[in-house]
């Protein structure tokens, strides 16, 4: 279920930048799955943002942070009032997990069906 996407040759990819990747050898490859529509790899206020954050505190939603808080005021504001929690992940997979936690909690089920 975890492939390689190229099996055969695969890519050693080390850096990208906007839409791009660049492999080893500096060959450039458009990038269409890593969610690069949103800002691009390397955006210059993403890493000027993420690094202001980090020299002021590097943690995660464990602990309580006014950050955190502002963020989900300001995100349910542009929600319709049923959805007023915020439930912060870093990852797809995170909140896959946290859904099927969530509706086995409130359904009393165990069962799944997923569709390819």
């Amino acid at each position: 279920s975890c492939k390689v996407f190229y099996a055969k040759d695969p890519l050693k990819i080390v850096r990208a930048q906007g839409q791009y990747m660049f492999d080893e050898r500096g060959e450039k490859y458009l990038d269409c799955i890593n969610n690069v529509a949103h800002v691009g790899h390397s955006h210059p206020y993403v890493i000027k943002a993420a690094t202001k954050q980090m020299e002021l505190l590097n943690t995660n939603s464990r602990f309580l942070h006014d950050n955190l808080v502002q963020y989900a005021q300001r995100l349910t504001a542009t929600l319709p009032e049923k959805l007023s929690v915020c439930y912060f992940v870093n990852s797809g997979s995170e909140a896959n997990d946290l859904a099927l936690r969530l509706a086995r909690q409130y359904r009393g089920h165990q069962d799944v069906i997923t569709l390819e």
